[in-house]
């Protein structure tokens, strides 16, 4: 009997591999379809700094494809509530508290830097993939776009 259960045992485990693997097969980046007329065109080279902060488009057009691509693992509208990723309303929680303008800058050019590369590279941590990554993926507008939508839900809504 304790064979048979093993056994049992054994086969869920090979079972829940299986689904473990088309999980993260399923986690491939997929372009959002927003249209970002709106948005002044970048081209190919990323900008180091956001572009796009202060431009009230990018705000709408960063919510729709941030719901559309990012939502699944951030939550939805940005707000993290039981989602698995972190809360990226947090990203410049630091720099919101920097009073100096010059230093405040400095910061937000941190923070930009951080935001591309994570984005375009994703997240692997020990050999795990947290995040896929985005470059090819998601155009340099939509990225930063996407960054307004989440600086200004950080803020408590609206740009």
């Amino acid at each position: 009997m304790a064979m048979k259960r093993r056994l049992h045992l054994l086969f869920l485990g090979a079972w829940a591999l299986l689904f473990a693997g088309a999980v993260l097969a399923a986690e491939i980046a997929q372009p959002p379809v927003v249209d970002d007329s709106a948005l002044p065109a970048l081209g190919n080279d990323w900008r180091e700094n956001n572009p796009y902060r202060g431009l009230p488009a990018a705000y709408d057009i960063g919510r729709s494809a941030y719901n559309q691509s990012c939502a699944r693992c951030h939550g939805a509208d940005a707000a993290t509530n039981a989602a698995p990723a972190p809360d990226l309303r947090n990203l410049n929680r630091a720099c919101r508290r920097i009073v100096s303008a010059e230093l405040k800058a400095r910061c937000q050019a941190d923070k930009d830097a951080y935001f591309a590369k994570t984005v375009r590279q994703g997240k692997i941590i020990v050999g795990v993939t947290h995040m896929p990554p985005w470059d090819g993926v998601l155009k340099q507008e939509l990225a930063w776009a996407i960054q307004v939508f989440i600086e200004a839900q950080a803020r408590g809504g609206r740009e």
